[in-house]
């Protein structure tokens, strides 16, 4: 499966721009508008049997921690035991499970950490609107200062890659490292025809048809093939996001970026024109390895790369 793992709409996303709260009252159920949630108790069980049953396909973790946060309860699964700290960040619908094939590479030199994000499905919960890239910043930087971290590598995909630069550009001082892999409105903005090909997954009586379809279109694979391909289709089947839209970086902030950064662009991207955003991380980025693949790019390649990059940095 290609490293595009979500995108910066669909999920059956509700994306906001801030507001009050209020109820909302979906398929019978009620609740705050701002948090994310599955649609139905019956919705939640047919996701959890889907991730249960990729969880065991995964390697198995050193152990499992949830972590409480100002804006609900973080799910991490840490891999290996050595090694400085690398936080692994999924795209839009995505989970830890996102980087089972790359978590062996990553994992032999350092402790691996893997995220499921707030505001999506999975296994964190969220308890409070996150309403900006500031609470964004503030959720992920909770995260890692109950872990303990200190300052950790962060290896990103498709939205998971905005979360983490969105991270270093605002808490500069818990990044050691970043590795983008396609990020979203990062080097580039959202295409307009990315968003119109994700409006049917949302709408009821088609998106049967149209999420699998548009899952196909989006990732070049068939969601079917795979158990983490089958978790992502489950997360847009299943799940409602509300959460703010991925804001874009000035020129100013990618400039001054200090750590060193591995940006990875998929030639065959959706979710901006590859060639622009190529060009403008080759422009800004200070410390950046900037690579340009002619199709997709894997997670186990990804992963591989990272570990090559990491090592030099």
């Amino acid at each position: 499966m290609a490293v595009f793992l979500g995108v910066a709409t669909g999920c059956q996303c509700r994306v906001t721009d801030g507001g009050r709260d209020g109820a909302e009252f979906h398929d019978g159920e009620v609740r705050m508008s701002g948090l994310g949630g599955f649609r139905s108790a019956g919705n939640r069980a047919r996701y959890d049997a889907v991730y249960d049953e990729a969880m065991r396909a995964m390697p198995e973790p050193a152990a499992v921690r949830d972590i409480p946060t100002a804006f609900g309860v973080v799910r991490v699964y840490r891999f290996g035991t050595a090694g400085d700290p690398l936080v692994l960040l999924p795209g839009r619908c995505g989970t830890s499970v996102a980087f089972r094939a790359g978590i062996p590479a990553l994992a032999r030199r350092h402790r691996v950490h893997t995220v499921d994000p707030l505001g999506e499905p999975g296994r964190s919960e969220q308890t409070a609107p996150i309403r900006d890239a500031g609470d964004q910043a503030r959720w992920l930087d909770d995260t890692l200062a109950r872990l303990g971290l200190g300052r950790a590598h962060l290896l990103g995909v498709s939205t998971g890659g905005w979360l983490a630069a969105n991270l270093a550009v605002r808490r500069p001082e818990r990044v050691a490292s970043l590795t983008l892999a396609d990020p979203v409105a990062t080097f580039a903005p959202v295409p307009p025809g990315l968003v119109l090909r994700a409006l049917p997954v949302g709408l009821r009586y088609v998106s049967s048809w149209a999420r699998p379809r548009f899952l196909r279109w989006a990732t070049g694979a068939d969601p079917a093939d795979t158990v983490e391909g089958r978790l992502l289709s489950a997360g847009f089947q299943h799940f409602r996001t509300t959460l703010p839209r991925p804001v874009p970086f000035t020129d100013e902030q990618l400039r001054a970026l200090a750590v060193p950064v591995l940006a990875i662009i998929a030639g065959r991207s959706v979710v901006h024109d590859p060639r622009r955003a190529d060009a403008r991380a080759r422009a800004l980025l200070q410390r950046g390895e900037v690579e340009l693949w002619p199709d997709a790019a894997p997670v186990g390649e990804v992963a591989e790369r990272a570990s090559r990059f990491l090592a030099a940095s």
